[in-house]
């Protein structure tokens, strides 16, 4: 498995020379010395940068890295505007895969529709209306004339995101091994519920149902849109055909005299109103998947809503996690500071021996810039690593469901900064807020709601022998189960001492020998210094096959 996720390594590595990506990230400080290792690799020999080499890079490298592109295509205040252009091409303009094939895992009976094209359609288009990174879609009308579109899956993507995220599962193992800020956030954690949550977008079955309670919880919305499913299956499922805008294009929003303002303002409400009153929130919001309402020629309606497209992704959060979130936010809100750190200490994040006067502290002067300043004048990314760089200082450990809702906000943030820059997004969101709250801890609707549970509550007294039966039992057997837990700590530890001395040993290596091929060029014979060189690159080759 070790050699299988090292060879995948190096063929990241290929790729990346392939397309001459270091010359992509030339005005990226931070980047420099992985542009310097690119341009060692044989596959960058001759090639001369490629004016879609990111987007042509991330595609052959796999979903997972689309997926990134896709992620990184809302934040043009990270990344040069070229690259930008390059990512959001991933949002809906993938290569696509053959129709033949399409049509038929269309027909199959185990995956799709198990039907003729046909007998199933009175015309199926066979240019793809868009392909993203996990499916393509067609339009197509049904027998009765209605306008419909096709998603079909991509064939034989489940293997490679498997295998990548065995990559990322080692590499967030040797990262949270060493790195404070990985545990804190429960790196691994994170990798292991994203990887089920891409597993679960291949199964078509459960967007559908994901679309379905969407669409129910906006019925007769002014808000939002959610198209009606009318069949689907594992890897097929056909969808009301619906007209609008990316989200991205502001200038046709323009040209529509759209009010961005009031756009930005309905998406924001929106998402609160998914996380904190439906707790059931869109949690893959590229542009690819958010659109503005128009007429089917293209030009405008009277009200404009969003609509919500790709339900594959969604998030949801505990009854004291959303209590505990719109806290929090409520304290940013309010400039209280202490009441923020009194919160995180409550929901057990912090160890008790943490400084809180300390970390009042950091928050106050790291979050209150936030809230004074319109959205285009935010940090949002460079705020975030310094909250992180406090969780690690403090031993913050942050749960890993709200990792999920951490990326849903910067999906947001970075979408409300190119559609209406200006936006107060403390100030909209603060009575939404506010009222959520106070609903939540209204002491007769939490009277009425034990009420509802009481009948649960006195069936599951029944149960109270046999817990104490399984209680009595687990004790016997704890000091066993202990004495395993800690032969398997100190083989992890063990394994944990070898990794430290392989990387120490190549490490130190390839130092010495950069440092001989340097002082043979200078002080000794010109031709020994590429044999020393060669031999540097010997050690990181055998630390990578190791």
């Amino acid at each position: 498995m070790l050699i299988t996720h090292r060879k995948r390594l190096l063929t990241l590595y290929r790729i990346a020379a392939k397309y001459r990506l270091d010359t992509h990230f030339a005005d990226v400080p931070e980047l420099a010395p992985i542009a310097r290792l690119i341009r060692l690799h044989p596959a960058a020999l001759g090639k001369s940068h490629q004016e879609l080499g990111v987007k042509l890079a991330l595609e052959e490298m796999g979903t997972l890295f689309l997926k990134l592109g896709q992620l990184l295509s809302t934040r043009a205040d990270l990344l040069p505007p070229a690259i930008i252009a390059q990512l959001s091409l991933l949002q809906d303009k993938v290569a696509p895969f053959d129709v033949a094939t399409a049509k038929s895992i269309i027909e199959d009976t185990k995956v799709g529709l198990g039907q003729p094209i046909d007998t199933l359609f009175a015309r199926f288009d066979e240019t793809p209306l868009a392909a993203a990174s996990i499916a393509q879609v067609h339009t197509a009308a049904l027998l009765d004339g209605r306008e419909v579109v096709v998603k079909v899956v991509r064939p034989d993507i489940r293997t490679g995101i498997i295998d990548d995220f065995e990559l990322l599962r080692q590499m967030a193992s040797w990262a949270s091994a060493r790195i404070e800020a990985a545990r804190a956030i429960h790196l691994i954690d994170i990798v292991e519920d994203y990887r089920q949550i891409m597993l679960n977008e291949l199964d078509l079955t459960l967007e559908a149902a994901n679309s379905t309670k969407m669409r129910n919880n906006f019925t007769g919305s002014r808000l939002i849109y959610v198209p009606q499913v009318y069949a689907a299956t594992k890897q097929v499922m056909v969808a009301e055909r619906v007209f609008g805008v990316p989200i991205s294009q502001t200038q046709v929003f323009d040209r529509l005299n759209y009010d961005r303002a009031t756009l930005a303002e309905k998406g924001l409400t929106i998402f609160f109103t998914q996380v904190f009153r439906d707790n059931f929130f869109h949690a893959d919001m590229h542009p690819g998947n958010i659109f503005v309402e128009t007429m089917p020629d293209g030009s405008a309606v009277a009200e404009p809503r969003y609509i919500g497209l790709d339900c594959a992704i969604m998030g949801e959060l505990s009854k004291a996690d959303q209590l505990i979130v719109a806290r929090l936010l409520l304290s940013v809100m309010n400039g209280n500071y202490t009441a923020l750190v009194d919160i995180i200490a409550a929901a057990g994040w912090i160890p008790p021996s943490a400084d809180k006067h300390a970390l009042i502290r950091d928050m106050s002067r790291t979050v209150s810039p936030m809230v004074t300043k319109p959205i285009d004048e935010i940090d949002f990314a460079g705020v975030l690593f310094e909250i992180l760089s406090i969780a690690r200082r403090h031993r913050m450990s942050i749960p890993p469901q709200l990792m999920l809702l951490l990326k849903t906000l910067v999906h947001v943030e970075g979408l409300g900064r190119e559609l209406y820059p200006e936006l107060d997004i403390w100030s909209l969101a603060k009575p939404i807020l506010t009222a959520w709250v106070k609903d939540q801890l209204d002491p007769v609707k939490n009277l009425q709601d034990i009420k509802a549970e009481l009948p649960e509550i006195l069936l599951s007294t029944t149960d109270l022998p046999k817990l104490l039966s399984q209680s009595i039992q687990s004790l016997a057997t704890l000091g066993a189960s202990q004495d395993a837990t800690i032969r398997e700590l100190q083989a992890m530890r063990a394994d944990a001492l070898n990794e430290r001395r392989h990387d120490w040993i190549a490490g130190g290596g390839f130092v010495l020998m950069i440092a001989l091929a340097w002082w043979s060029a200078v002080a000794i014979h010109l031709y020994l210094a590429p044999v020393f060189f060669v031999l540097a690159i010997g050690f990181v080759i055998w630390r990578v096959l190791l």
